[in-house]
């Protein structure tokens, strides 16, 4: 309580600094950590691994503007730390804390708050499908659930208004790739409340738990749930069907709003954590398509398909020999995937992490990972396990992207670095994504893809990133039409037409989010390769990557200066 106080007293407090630069730094770290602990908002993180455990964020005007406070008070503090006396760790998570803090500021002067839903997911999503990948094992994970549920109707409504502010500027989602999204609300609108994801939990009580317990429980989250939660989300669903909709934007360009053209190239460099510019990125992603494109026809070639390209994307798209016979089959053959990666990471890696991760199948959202929250859970894969809907020529880059060696490797072992609580649950898209996708690239040499039908996968998944560069930036740039995008995407994979579709609002509803992959990892390539030629017999690949994931997630000019002092390095050594 002591600490709490402390915390909620500093924002009216100046930072009292002492005469030793890493102490200080070290305050200011620490304070601003119990501080996002208490406000429950942990600037940019994974949203993926958001879990509800007790009273909700603050998404109020007065909340977010004490947060902004708050964040300048910090920059203030900053500004009296004295950089040439830092020793090296602290010199590092200055850079790293610096970077967050002057980008946070720069976000409160956009227009982020607008859009706390996305085509793939929302609070309401989160919400929903957060508890089934959660850990509860005493009561007091139990109690601070119900918690959050009894405050879930406040923070429902404190979201929806943020949305109808939204309206007032005119920085809403588009029409078309929003026709249908009312049914992700639908869907947690149920009539008995044990039928809710959001019970979940209550099905499975520790084997501690004594019948009265599970009782007591049990009856208090049926009340929660029917009498707080699914009005909450009948709520939400009569606002976006009666009045959010009803204003939803006409173009699919960001651009199209005004200031939205500035906007976007703040979002662009916000997830690449580049300076490039829309144009940049545009020319950069056109020489992309063009090289992964000769190395997908030679693989035509190769396997001796007569026909064009666009035949040979349909032979993939309906060939009974692509498509596992059952979800089962799905999952079987993605478990003996990561099995065969696990077996083969010490090749590359000279540091493995301690947490695990599971495999789940879901047609909800397709392919991604979500963190664990702590070391008592582990990570979770999760893949549309559909056969019609999950190809197997995609399946080992795939794999390689979510699980290991990419984002459950890279994240656990981030989790586990001895740095500042801060460090640990930073995500920069640019270097979680471009990680993920040198993963599948790294596969190769760790002798997957060994059927030139799943290297075409592989391929198939690089110029679907690399695409992303042109479309994203066509879409919200240069003044493409939604269907324009769909076509020139359709046009160059192989991914169904539906798949197509929503890639598509993805990217319209998501602006520069899709940037990240391809910028990432062209930028973790190119450091490799300049650390080949210059260390030539002295490069080690172990040390390498070990070096790249193991200071947690960067931006990418800090991950260069990183790779570039390891160069230095390994040449004196």
């Amino acid at each position: 309580m002591k600490k709490i106080l402390a915390v909620l007293t500093l924002s009216a407090l100046s930072f009292t600094l002492f005469a030793d630069a890493n102490k200080d730094l070290a305050t200011i770290t620490e304070q601003h950590w119990q501080n996002a602990q208490h406000e429950k908002v942990f600037f940019r993180t994974d949203p993926d691994g958001w879990k509800p455990n007790g009273k909700l964020a603050e998404w109020t005007p007065q909340a977010i503007e004490r947060r902004e406070t708050y964040n300048k008070q910090v920059l203030k503090a900053l500004e009296n730390i004295n950089a040439t006396a830092l020793n090296p760790d602290q010199l590092m998570n200055y850079r790293l804390f610096k970077y967050e803090r002057e980008t946070e500021a720069l976000s409160h002067q956009y227009q982020d708050k607008y859009f706390p839903i996305n085509f793939l997911s929302g609070w309401h999503t989160y919400f929903a499908e957060a508890p089934a990948n959660m850990a509860f094992l005493s009561r007091s994970d139990y109690d601070n659930f119900l918690v959050s549920l009894a405050d879930y109707p406040r923070f429902n409504q404190e979201n929806i208004n943020l949305m109808k502010a939204g309206i007032q500027s005119g920085y809403v989602h588009h029409c078309e790739s929003f026709k249908d999204y009312q049914q992700t609300i639908s869907a947690h609108i149920v009539s008995d409340p044990q039928d809710s994801a959001i019970f979940e939990p209550f099905n499975r009580y520790p084997s501690t738990f004594s019948n009265e317990q599970k009782s007591h429980y049990s009856k208090k989250a049926i009340k929660l749930i029917s009498e707080a939660v699914i009005p909450a989300y009948q709520n939400f669903y009569d606002f976006f069907v009666d009045e959010y909709m009803a204003n939803c934007r006409k173009e699919p360009g960001i651009s199209s709003i005004k200031g939205g053209l500035d906007y976007y190239a703040y979002t662009a460099n916000y997830y690449t954590t580049t300076a490039d510019t829309p144009k940049q990125i545009h020319d950069l992603g056109l020489s992309e398509v063009k090289r992964i494109r000769v190395e997908m026809q030679a693989i035509i070639d190769q396997v001796g398909f007569k026909g064009s390209f666009a035949d040979f994307l349909q032979f993939l798209a309906t060939d009974p020999q692509f498509y596992a016979v059952d979800k089962q089959d799905v999952l079987e053959k993605t478990a003996f995937i990561t099995m065969q990666m696990y077996g083969k990471l010490p090749s590359f890696f000279g540091k493995l992490p301690r947490n695990t991760f599971t495999i789940k199948g879901t047609a909800n959202r397709g392919a991604f990972y979500m963190p664990p929250p702590d070391s008592r859970t582990p990570g979770t894969y999760f893949l549309t396990s559909v056969p019609s809907e999950q190809p197997l020529y995609n399946l080992e880059a795939l794999s390689l992207h979510e699980a290991v060696p990419g984002h459950h490797l890279q994240n656990a072992i981030a989790m586990e670095l001895d740095v500042p609580d801060f460090r640990r649950t930073l995500s920069h898209s640019a270097f979680g994504e471009g990680w993920g996708l040198y993963s599948e690239r790294l596969g190769k040499e760790a002798g997957f893809y060994q059927d030139p039908y799943s290297d075409f996968g592989r391929l198939g998944y690089e110029m679907w990133r690399a695409l992303r560069l042109v479309v994203d930036t066509g879409i919200h740039a240069f003044g493409w039409s939604r269907q324009q995008a769909i076509d020139y995407l359709a046009a160059h994979t192989a991914l169904t037409q539906k798949s197509v579709e929503n890639q598509i609002d993805r990217y319209i509803s998501w602006p520069g989010q899709a940037l990240s992959y391809k910028m990432g990892e062209i930028k973790i390539r190119q450091l490799r390769a300049k650390a080949e030629q210059q260390l030539g017999a002295k490069f080690d690949i172990h040390s390498f990557h070990d070096t790249v994931i193991g200071q947690g997630s960067l931006p990418m000019a800090v991950l260069e200066d990183v790779i570039n002092d390891w160069i230095s390095t390994q040449k004196a050594n």
